[in-house]
């Protein structure tokens, strides 16, 4: 079998092109990708912020549940 060596100027330009291949054809999978990147952070950040914060009883908690209905 024989090995091919890729510098990383190659596989920069390879993977661009992939990304753009991806962007322009599949768009749809693109922006899945990205939305769950975000989720993903924004769930870091909140999970972070909790951490740090006074703690909130059960009472409060469904309070501010009942307000978002």
């Amino acid at each position: 079998m024989t090995q091919m060596v890729i510098d990383d100027k190659q596989l920069k330009n390879i993977l661009k092109e992939a990304m753009l291949e991806l962007l322009q054809e599949r768009r749809d999978i693109f922006q899945e990708a990205l939305a769950e990147v975000l989720e993903d952070y924004a769930l870091v950040r909140a999970i972070d912020e909790g951490l740090t914060s006074e703690m909130a009883s059960r009472d409060e908690v469904f309070a501010v549940l009942e307000t978002v209905k």
